[in-house]
């Protein structure tokens, strides 16, 4: 549902074209994916709107002492004619407050973020072309110690869907899910599970993974760990899957979401041998992987 635009926006969106057009200067990140900016820069005039730029599939905003306003221009470096396909997600920090954060689209606002929303880890998605982020500053008595940031990540509409649907994680694969899984996820390895911490009040439940073979990791989430000489980390899955320890190997396949590794198909590893060595057999496996 959309609502209307909070006091003060009408403003800022009216002024938006002047500003652009009038050559107003417009505020860059420092490294093209990150921003770290604060709004004391607005004090003399705080109906001003900062524009930021960022280049990249993820990143992160931190605004300190939020006045005014900012607009988020997130632009990969990918063809534009992909941007439908595309899927923006953003995660706002622990402790974020001092503005709402909108999804503007031709002057018309629909709230995404409320100011004070302490949803823990709650993930916030849209489609590309639905809009970018305005995000506006709301009155404060002392902004002293507000900070406004957010984690973004832009992917596949596809991969999205998988990571925020509750039917797909917790299903189990099909065998033509499991060979494109391997081909294809950021992280892929054969271990157990050690144990499993759940976390009620986000939903979630972490696997603690002993890691008896590496076969790819996109970021560093499986280590060593130097006391045992093990290969050792955390899988993150929902808590409506209902995951326990138990017996056996089993073979871990997932996305890398806002740092945290997401539990994908997760069969035992016998029976990845079976498909493996089946689909080997007739010549359709999409990849190729040591089994053993």
């Amino acid at each position: 549902m959309r609502g209307a635009p909070a006091a003060g926006l009408l403003p800022l969106l009216l002024g938006l074209r002047l500003l652009l057009g009038g050559g107003a200067a417009a505020q860059y990140s420092s490294d093209l994916c990150n921003w770290k900016g604060s709004g004391l820069t607005h004090e003399s005039h705080k109906k001003d709107v900062e524009q930021v730029y960022l280049r990249c599939s993820e990143g992160s905003i931190e605004w300190m002492y939020p006045t005014g306003a900012l607009i988020v221009n997130l632009r990969p470096n990918t063809s534009p004619a992909s941007y439908k396909h595309l899927t923006v997600c953003i995660k706002p920090f622990k402790d974020s407050a001092g503005a709402n954060i909108y999804l503007e689209k031709t002057g018309e606002l629909k709230l995404l973020v409320r100011d004070g929303d302490r949803s823990p880890s709650k993930v916030y998605c849209f489609g590309y072309d639905q809009g970018g982020l305005f995000v506006e500053a709301t009155p404060q008595q002392d902004i002293s110690r507000k900070i406004t940031g957010f984690q973004y990540e832009l992917m596949n509409k596809g991969i999205a869907s998988d990571l925020h649907t509750v039917s797909a994680p917790c299903r189990p694969c099909s065998d033509t899910e499991v060979l494109l899984a391997v081909c294809t996820s950021d992280f892929v390895i054969r271990g157990s599970i050690r144990d499993v911490t759940n976390e009620e009040e986000e939903q979630e439940s972490i696997i603690h993974v002993g890691v008896n073979k590496l076969y790819r990791q996109k970021s560093k989430v499986f280590q060593l760990t130097g006391e045992s000489g093990n290969w050792r980390g955390q899988i993150k899955t929902l808590l409506e899957c209902g995951v326990r320890p138990g017996d056996g190997d089993f073979l871990f396949t997932g996305r890398m979401h806002f740092g945290e590794a997401r539990l994908g198909c997760a069969p035992r590893f016998k029976d990845f041998q079976r498909m493996y060595k089946e689909a080997k057999d007739k010549g359709l496996n999409p990849c190729e992987i040591g089994p053993d």
